[in-house]
């Protein structure tokens, strides 16, 4: 199988939440579209320094990751990055990789989105056997 890339939609939840007490516009919410490499061996969402910039989100902690190199690197996490692929969306914190390193979709708002991976059409699709919602395991 080779490398996959999606068309993500990132967005400041932040922003949407001014939206829903109207102390925003609509219009004025920072989102953006961002192609990014579906990588099941990432756990979660992994963001550069550039798109962080101009979604202007919010660093709320560090965090330490092990690289498929094996090193073990420091990386700020934001929180409240709104994530739409298709008819799915979800809410989740992202580590913040450094300046314009490709991000990641990683395998955590994958499974919570309820996406799959197909091998052959080396495509990111929603789970066809939910094509109108997801659905998740409680079991």
């Amino acid at each position: 199988m080779g490398l996959i890339w999606a068309e993500i939609e990132l967005i400041n939840g932040g922003d949407l939440e001014m939206v829903r007490r109207n102390l925003m516009d609509i219009d004025e919410v920072k989102k953006m579209k961002v192609s990014m490499l579906v990588d099941t061996g990432a756990y979660n969402l992994c963001i550069n320094e550039v798109i962080q910039e101009q979604l202007q989100l919010p660093v709320v902690e560090k965090r330490k990751a092990q690289l498929a190199n094996g090193s073990i690197e420091e990386y700020d996490v934001v929180d409240n990055v709104q994530v739409r692929f298709k008819n799915r969306a979800t809410t989740c914190r992202a580590m913040v990789l450094p300046g314009d390193t490709e991000p990641l979709f990683g395998a955590i708002p994958m499974e919570d989105m309820d996406l799959i991976i197909h091998p052959l059409r080396q495509e990111l699709l929603v789970n066809p056997e939910h094509p109108y919602f997801a659905q998740m395991s409680v079991k």
